[in-house]
């Protein structure tokens, strides 16, 4: 690899609040936020939206989401 052209390449924790997982691993993501890990140290944090714990797919809760009555009205249409 060429010197001087690569991001920095470091532990980062990335933390799912919906599904209150967090896992350490090493990204070029940075943040600046900080979170102390269980083994003392502190690293950069990154706040997703989604990951394994909290998505329908891995975790088999599949939300429904009715949006202005749409389930009703396909229902008051195809009733018949």
């Amino acid at each position: 690899m060429k010197k001087g052209i690569h991001p920095d390449y470091r532990p980062v924790v990335f933390r799912d609040r919906a599904g209150d997982f967090a896992i350490l691993t090493r990204s070029t993501r940075t943040s600046d936020k900080t979170v102390e890990w269980e083994d003392g140290n502190t690293y950069p944090v990154i706040d997703v939206e989604i990951s394994s714990a909290s998505h329908p797919f891995y975790t088999g809760n599949a939300r429904v989401v009715d949006t202005a009555g749409r389930v009703e009205r396909f229902k008051r249409r195809y009733n018949k």
